[in-house]
Parts: C-alpha cells; structure tokens; sequence
C-alpha cells in the first residue's frame, strides 16, 4: 500500500481539487502504476464510500450540537369573525369601535423558546464518541476500496501480460507449423512420407491456429476486464506498456508469513473496523444502561401578542404582554415494561458479536495472507522446474525435428515433441506470473507499494 499516494488522493477529493482526466491526458501506453492511479480518480464504488463518509462527517457534527441548547421562534397569527346576530342588520348592529365592542377581532402572539438536556445518563457524549468512532469505520471503507482498487487492477494488469505472451508463443507456434506444412508437402512430393503423415501435418497446422485464435480472444476479454475496472468508454482503446520481466524478478525472496501477518495486522482496514466495532459496541451497552438513570432538561421561553380594538395601541400591548419563563424537567424511569433492561442484554450481546466478527476477520486475513504465500511459493518453484522443463523440451524438439526432415521420425513423434515443447512453454509462462502476481500481494500485505 502506497500511504503517501492515498494520503495525496484522500486530501485531493476532500478539497474537491480532484478533477476527471481527460482523454488527452490519458498516456499513450498504460503502465501498472497508470492504471492504479486513474481508477482510484474514477473508480464509481471509490465515489460513493467518500459520500458516505462526507454523511458520517455530517451525523458527528449533528452528535457534537446536540450539546448545546436549541433555539426557536414561533408566531401565531388569528383573525376572528364574528357573525351578525338573527334578525338585525347592518343599520342596527352598532359597533362602538373605541370601547372594543367589534365583533371582528386579529390577535398575534409572538415568542422565543429554548431547551437543552443537561443530563441524561451519559448518552450525549456516548453518540458523540461512538458517531466519532463511525466516521472512523467509515474512513476505513474508503481505504478498503482503495486497496481493492489496487488488488484488482494489479491482478488484471497480470493477466494481460499473461495472455500478451501467450499470444506470441501461439503465433510462433503457427509459423512455425505452416513451416512444418511446407515441408512435409516436399518431403511427400519426394515419397518421404505418406498422405496421412501430411494430413496430420495440416492437422496440426489448423489446431494451432485455433489455438492462436483463442488466446487472441483472451487477451481482448482481459483488456475488456481491465477497460471496465477504469470505468473507461467502450470506444476507448487501451495499450498495455509491457515490462521486462527477468527470472529474478519472478524468484524474488520472499518475506516470511508470519511477519507479512503482523504488517498486515497495523493497517489493514478490515482489521482496523473490526476493533473500531467493538469500542462501539460497548458505547451502545453504556447507552442502554443509561435507560436506568433520569434525566433532566432545562427550558426557558419569551412570549408577548396583541390584540385588535384595544384602547392600547400595538407596541403598548406587546410591552405589556411581556412573560418569560424558565423551567427544570426530570423524568426518572421507575417501569418501563423491560425495555431498558432487554436494551441493556442486546447490547452485550453485540459485544460479544463485535468480538468475534474482529476474531474472524483476523482469521480470514491469516488464511488469506498463508494461501499466498503458499502459492508464492509454489509458483517460484515451479517456474524454476519450467526453464528446465522448456531447455529439455526444446532439445528435444529440435532433434525429432531433424530427425523427421531426415526421414527418421515420423508425424506422430514429431508432433508428440512439439505438443511436449508447447506445454511445456504454457506452464513456464502460467507459473511465471502466478509467482509474480502473489509476490506482489505479500508486499501490499506488508504495507509496500504493488510495482512492476
């Protein structure tokens, strides 16, 4: 893992500098570390783990305000409409206005209120911590897409090159049958060998160009695999720029398991979740209990109104109408049909839960990091086993086929010796970049930077 490429990623998209490269900036070859760092800026699952934990952000906030008191205003505003009594009318019905005896009234009240818990068992600083230890949680999410991101890419980056070679090593195959071909059409215009002996040599010429055809295929679909893991358009053209490769880059020591486990244990962000949850689970405990202890809430308040056919007039009214108020509210929990006490038992058992989801993911993270290195391990032995295997095969292959122009190895020893030769090469080429690809992933284990 590259701690100062994610710190500079991290920084770059919380302060919105981050911008979508455009076609132009996109390089001309792609090399591993290109791929890496152009899907870590596009990447969709990438986007939404950083606006959920922008939201995580904003519920800590929210958990810190409830601190403080709340503040409102309220108005009520009443226009009342009397009717006219049965019977009279408007020339009857006497309004003596200046001494209020209007039946039509407007009335408006006003005032200003605040609250504020000052104790409640402890549960405002528990959200606070435990929405703290969220956004945490949350943080590590994003490091772990990061770290998929960059797993997925060097594993798809790996099979290309893969397919890349095997490509050649088919088209060479088919040359070097149509050569085989054209010979055997002279050697059985000169009586050499038989029909059946050539027919075989077309045979073979015909399956290893299927065969080119298929590995063709391949390296389209991984190129395809890997287009789609950069969210790139499918109109857009993808060229790998191909590293080179030695046998010691593939037979590279590699570290003991034990010390990959503990890297890996300091950073990985399963891990780190996993011990996150079960600080957080025994902030939800501390929460249920708090169920039993009361609390106490503070209020005060500001009111004033008006009314209309009053000798007074609006701002005498709203001065004499002035109030406040301040109150104390306790509440003390004495039955509460065993909610508190049920709260108080699911709590604990989430703690237990916690536990063994962090025990788990330790143990899925052993079982991964020794799958490894045993297949680390493995492949390098086998890639060393291949260079033998292919300098035996190849021999031998070049001596059945002179033997064959001589006339002294039939078809089917000669095409036996080149199916030995060609698998041989698929195997050498298979646990190449199987040792390569697990070589890379105990060094992301430790804490390194994947390169190629």
């Amino acid at each position: 893992m590259n701690y100062y490429r994610i710190g500079i990623f991290v920084f770059c998209f919380c302060t919105g500098g981050l911008r979508l490269l455009s076609a132009q900036e996109k390089p001309q070859e792609w090399t591993l570390k290109n791929c890496i760092d152009y899907a870590l800026t596009q990447n969709i699952q990438l986007k939404k783990s950083k606006i959920a934990l922008e939201s995580s952000q904003v519920d800590s906030k929210s958990a810190r305000a409830k601190l403080f008191p709340s503040l409102s205003f309220g108005s009520t505003q009443q226009y009342i409409n009397t009717p006219f009594p049965e019977g009279n009318s408007l020339d009857n019905y006497v309004v003596t206005g200046s001494k209020g005896s209007s039946k039509n009234s407007y009335t408006g009240n006003y005032s200003l209120r605040s609250s504020m818990t000052l104790y409640n068992g402890g549960k405002l600083r528990n959200n606070i911590k435990s929405s703290k230890l969220q956004e945490q949680v949350q943080q590590y999410s994003v490091e772990e897409e990061i770290d998929n991101i960059e797993t997925s890419i060097t594993e798809s980056f790996l099979q290309i090159l893969y397919a890349q070679e095997s490509v050649k090593i088919n088209e060479e195959t088919v040359a070097l049958s149509k050569l085989q071909c054209e010979r055997g059409k002279a050697l059985l215009e000169a009586g050499s060998i038989s029909q059946s002996d050539y027919a075989q040599l077309e045979s073979q010429y015909s399956s290893d160009k299927y065969q080119l055809v298929l590995s063709q295929t391949t390296l389209e679909s991984n190129i395809q695999t890997l287009k789609q893991l950069l969210e790139m358009d499918m109109t857009e053209t993808l060229s790998i720029s191909t590293p080179i490769l030695e046998a010691h880059d593939v037979l590279t020591p590699l570290p003991g398991k034990e010390e990959v486990y503990q890297s890996a244990l300091n950073f990985i962000p399963s891990i780190q979740s996993g011990k996150l949850g079960i600080d957080i689970a025994k902030l939800e405990h501390k929460n249920a209990k708090a169920g039993y202890y009361p609390t106490l809430d503070l209020s005060a308040s500001v009111g004033t109104g008006h009314i209309s056919g009053s000798d007074s007039n609006f701002g005498q009214q709203m001065k004499n109408k002035l109030n406040e108020s301040i109150g104390l509210t306790l509440s003390i929990p004495i039955f509460s049909n065993r909610e508190n006490k049920s709260a108080v038992e699911k709590a604990k058992l989430q703690i237990s839960e916690a536990e063994l989801e962090y025990l788990n993911a330790q143990k899925e993270l052993q079982k991964t990091i020794e799958d490894i290195y045993l297949d680390a391990t493995s492949s390098q032995a086998q890639y060393a086993a291949a260079i033998e295997q292919v300098k035996a095969s190849k021999t031998s292959y070049n001596l059945a086929q002179e033997q064959f122009n001589l006339g002294m190895k039939n078809t089917v020893e000669l095409l036996t010796e080149k199916n030995n030769f060609l698998s041989a090469q698929q195997e050498m080429l298979q646990a190449k970049y199987m040792a390569i690809l697990n070589a890379q992933l105990l060094r992301f284990y430790q804490g390194k930077e994947i390169t190629l």
